[in-house]
C-alpha cells in the first residue's frame, strides 16, 4: 500500500490504518488495482461470505485450501482435520517446551536477537518434526517459507514478475522435496503428520499426493512466519510495556489472554485477499464481479465500533476479544490451535527464565517486506536471567 512506504510506517502501520478506516472505510486503489476494506463489520462480512467473496485468486488459485472454495475446500479441510486433531496438537506441548528451553540454553550471555535465536527456530523445528523432515533440512525450510510470504519490492510490473518467479521456484523445489518424503512414507510409514495425512479417509476417499504436498507447503508458509511474528510481537509488547513482564511472571495463567491481545494489537497477518464473484455493494461502494478485495484485519482489530474500550491501548484484561487475526468463517486458520500453543509456551518459558527484557537498538529494526505480514526481521534484546 502506498501509505506504508517507509520503515517507520511498516514498523507501526496502525495509525495509518486507523486513519484510512475513518476517512475511507471502503476505497479503490488504482495503482494496485484492488479495493481496500478497513471497518470491522465489512472485513467480517468479506471473510465470512465465501460465496460472494472467493478465495480462488492469484497464481495459487485452487492449489491449496487458502485459495480454494467449497465443495473442494470443505472436503480437504475435513480430511486434514482428521490428522490435525486438538489432541494431536496438545500432545506436542512437552516437545514445544523442550525446544523452547533448549533454544534459551543456547543463547549465551544476557543478549540475544529474539527473531533469529528463538522465535524463528522454534516453529521451524516444530513443523519440520511434524512433517517428519530431517533436522539438517531446517535451514532450507526457513528459506523456503521466507520466500513464500515475501512481497514485491515495489509496485512495478517488473517487481511483481520477479517475486512471482521466485515463489514459483520455491514451490517447485518444495514439491520435489515432498514427493520424495511421500515415496519414503509409502514404503516405511512413520509417526508423523505426512503418514497421518496419507491414511486419513472420509467415505472411502483419501487425499491425493498433490493435495498432501500442497497442504505441507501451506503449513510451512503459514505455520512458520505467523508463529515467529506472534512470539516476536509478544516480546515487543513486553519490552514496550515492561510492567507486564512482572505481572505475567507472577500470574502465568494470564498468558493465554496476553497472547489473544497480542494477536489483536500486533496481528501477524494484517490483510487477507479475496475476489468478488458477483457485483456487490460494500458500504456505499459498488464492487464489480472479478474485482480484487483486500480485507484489512489490522484496521478492523482496532475499530472502535467493535472494540469500544480504547482500541488503540494494549489491554491484558480485554474481554471479549473477537479479533480476526486468524481469519473468519470457513477459512479460519487451521493452525490457530498450534500457533496459540507455541506462543503460550514460548512466552511462558521466556517469562519464567528471563526478566528485565529490553530492546537494545530500535534504530536498527528491519520490518518484514510484505504488505500482508506484520513483523520484524530482527529484535535484539538484553535481559537478566532469573536464578
Amino acid at each position: 500500500m502506498p501509505e506504508l512506504d517507509s520503515t517507520a510506517k511498516r514498523l507501526f502501520p496502525f495509525e495509518i490504518l486507523t486513519g484510512l478506516r475513518r476517512e475511507s472505510p471502503v476505497r479503490y486503489d488504482g495503482a494496485r488495482g484492488c479495493w481496500d476494506v478497513f471497518a470491522y463489520e465489512d472485513v467480517h462480512r468479506v471473510l465470512k461470505d465465501s460465496r460472494i467473496f472467493s478465495s480462488t485468486r492469484g497464481p495459487a488459485a485452487g492449489q491449496n485450501m487458502l485459495y480454494m472454495d467449497p465443495p473442494k475446500h470443505t472436503q480437504l479441510r475435513e480430511l486434514v482435520n482428521k490428522a490435525f486433531t486438538p489432541k494431536a496438537i496438545q500432545d506436542l506441548a512437552p516437545r514445544i517446551q523442550s525446544i523452547a528451553e533448549d533454544l534459551l540454553d543456547q543463547a549465551a550471555g544476557e543478549r540475544m536477537d529474539v527473531v533469529s535465536h528463538f522465535a524463528t527456530p522454534l516453529p521451524v523445528i516444530v513443523i519440520a518434526e511434524l512433517l517428519g523432515a530431517p533436522a539438517e533440512d531446517r535451514t532450507r525450510f526457513k528459506s523456503w517459507s521466507d520466500i513464500l510470504v515475501e512481497s514485491a519490492e515495489d509496485l512495478s510490473e517488473e517487481a511483481f514478475v520477479k517475486i512471482n518467479e521466485k515463489r514459483m521456484q520455491a514451490i517447485q523445489e518444495l514439491s520435489e522435496y515432498f514427493v520424495k518424503i511421500l515415496e519414503l512414507r509409502a514404503q516405511h510409514p512413520q509417526n508423523d503428520l505426512i503418514t497421518a495425512l496419507m491414511s486419513a479417509e472420509i467415505d472411502g476417499e483419501k487425499l491425493s499426493g498433490r493435495d498432501i504436498i500442497n497442504f505441507c507447503i501451506l503449513l510451512l508458509a503459514a505455520g512458520n512466519e505467523t508463529t515467529t511474528n506472534l512470539i516476536t510481537n509478544g516480546v515487543r509488547i513486553l519490552t514496550e510495556q515492561p510492567s507486564l513482564q512482572d505481572e505475567l511472571h507472577a500470574n502465568p495463567d494470564l498468558i493465554p489472554r496476553f497472547v489473544e491481545e497480542v494477536l489483536r494489537y500486533y496481528p501477524p497477518i494484517v490483510a487477507i485477499g479475496r475476489i468478488a464473484t458477483q457485483d456487490v455493494e460494500i458500504g456505499s461502494q459498488k464492487i464489480r464481479a472479478g474485482d480484487q478485495i483486500i480485507a484489512w484485519v489490522g484496521a478492523a482489530n482496532r475499530d472502535e465500533a467493535k472494540f469500544a474500550k480504547e482500541p488503540d491501548r494494549f489491554d491484558l484484561q480485554r474481554s471479549p476479544n473477537p479479533h480476526m487475526s486468524f481469519g473468519f468463517g470457513i477459512h479460519f486458520c487451521l493452525g490457530a490451535p498450534l500457533a496459540r500453543l507455541e506462543g503460550k509456551i514460548a512466552l511462558e518459558v521466556l517469562l519464567r527464565r528471563l526478566h528485565e527484557m529490553k530492546l537494545t537498538s530500535e534504530q536498527d529494526l528491519i520490518p518484514i517486506q510484505s504488505s500482508f505480514v506484520f513483523g520484524v526481521k530482527n529484535y535484539p534484546i538484553s535481559f537478566q536471567r532469573r536464578a
